[in-house]
């Protein structure tokens, strides 16, 4: 089992965000701001659905971590920390996901 978390790849996107966009993905997505990195996080999105629906686990597990890692990107873009997010879903877990989408505006 891994000890790599979500905060140890939000702290990379972080650090990796302040290098020249030449020399890092990241800095290249954030340089092409926020519209583009939320694209990018959109077609990662796409092939992971692609990888579930076609059952392939390695592809799965490959498109995956694309999309958590594009989504950090993106949440760095929009300047909102894995915490507030981590939070939110915190908040959810005291009641069941049902009663919580139900009690959801409309």
């Amino acid at each position: 089992m891994t000890s790599f978390t979500l905060a140890d790849l939000e702290r990379i996107v972080a650090e990796r965000a302040s290098a020249p966009p030449e020399e890092s993905w990241t800095a290249k997505l954030l340089a092409a701001g926020p519209e583009r990195a939320a694209k990018k996080l959109g077609e990662e999105a796409v092939e992971a659905v692609i990888a579930a629906v076609k059952g392939d686990r390695d592809e799965l597990i490959a498109e995956s971590a694309d999309l958590l890692y594009h989504l950090l990107v993106v949440l760095k873009a929009r300047d909102v920390a894995l915490r507030d997010v981590l939070s939110q879903l915190e908040a959810r877990t005291a009641r069941s996901g049902l009663a919580e989408k139900a009690a959801r505006p409309r």
